[in-house]
């Protein structure tokens, strides 16, 4: 609707959408800074306090995404601290594991890299937030830098932008990343990308365009074939971790697609392959533990000893950068979802590669 017949119903833009920032105020939230943008029927929260990573998103009332048993929190004494880390790992939309190091602790020459790095827990700077009428549509708009540094050590920059319009069922999020110091730094990067219950039950289905699919370990061998569904909660059942071999489109354009057909809703997430080249899937159905998590990523989930021991590690030269597009696309209704079921078809089949 253009601007001029859609403000004869609202006189203000904020009675449909808005970019509002927002500050928790109890339990281990306290103090957590985020922005609130709502773009109609689409609501997300971003949080500034950690990375500009999305906890929250919603659709007409629905909760998508997965939130741990410690609930909402802010950044913790414990955050960076080994195996403990996984104490402060609130799951939400995506958290961004990196970026000198991705999944399990380790250390490497005598430093100790957390669970799943330090970015996730990195306040963002120079922020910035907006919602503005543009070429007849109006845009909503967070940004922010992330800066993972240290004395006579790395100095690596994220620049995170979200965005979104009126109206759409798409956000964008747009990483660039950088290296402002003087020497190669290693650059590990994956999105955890996590689905909770109600959109996650027994009803909801995984649309992966993968070639090979190869279990992490012990625990996931056996499960292989049904990468793809999620069972009702058990009592103390493992997780899966499943490793997938990707096939994109001609230009490593590829998408993944969680669909719950009795709900009527989808979710696509779309990126290109080109910095992204791994694809895990963490899959678990233990009671209260319930979610599937999706992980594009640019390095394997065995993390940096495996790089390092093989001499892999992904690394960017001083002054370079490289970019990331995710799309997050809420599909709404059977005719959404069955269109975007024979696209994705078309990649499994390899009728775009």
């Amino acid at each position: 609707m253009k601007k001029e017949n859609l403000m004869k119903y609202v006189g203000s833009m904020q009675q449909v959408a808005y970019v509002r920032p927002i500050t928790y105020t109890e339990g281990r939230s306290h103090g957590l800074s985020a922005y609130e943008i709502k773009n109609g029927c689409m609501e997300l929260q971003v949080m500034a306090d950690k990375a500009l990573d999305v906890n929250q998103l919603s659709y007409k009332g629905i909760n998508i995404n997965f939130l741990s048993k410690p609930g909402l929190q802010g950044r913790n004494q414990y955050d960076t601290n080994g195996d403990e880390a996984i104490r402060s790992i609130m799951g939400g939309l995506f958290f961004t594991s990196g970026i000198e190091s991705i999944c399990a602790p380790c250390t490497i020459d005598h430093v100790d890299y957390p669970m799943h790095g330090r970015m996730r827990t990195t306040p963002a700077e120079h922020l910035g937030a907006d919602a503005y009428w543009e070429d007849g549509q109006y845009k909503l708009l967070v940004k922010g830098e992330m800066r993972e540094a240290a004395l006579f050590g790395e100095n690596m920059v994220l620049r995170r932008s979200i965005s979104t319009t009126y109206g759409s069922k798409t956000f964008t999020v747009t990483d660039e990343f950088e290296n402002e110091g003087y020497r190669d730094e290693p650059l590990m990067l994956l999105y955890h990308i996590n689905m909770g219950y109600p959109f996650l039950d027994e009803n909801t289905r995984l649309y992966i365009p993968t070639a090979k699919v190869t279990a992490r370990d012990k625990d996931g061998e056996g499960h292989e074939a049904d990468y793809d569904k999620m069972d009702p909660p058990k009592d103390n059942e493992p997780e899966y971790v499943f490793i997938h071999d990707m096939q994109s489109d001609a230009d490593g354009d590829t998408q993944v697609l969680v669909v719950n057909e009795p709900l009527g809703i989808g979710l696509r997430i779309s990126y290109n392959m080109k910095y992204l080249p791994y694809f895990m899937e963490w899959k678990s159905t233990a009671s209260g533990d319930y979610v599937i998590g999706l992980e594009p990523a640019n390095s394997s989930v065995y993390g940096r000893p495996y790089h390092e021991e093989r001499g892999t590690v992904h690394k960017l030269a001083p002054f370079a950068k490289e970019k990331n597009v995710l799309d997050f696309t809420i599909l709404d209704g059977q005719a959404e979802i069955q269109e975007a079921i024979r696209e994705f078809q078309k990649i499994q089949q390899g009728v775009l590669v």
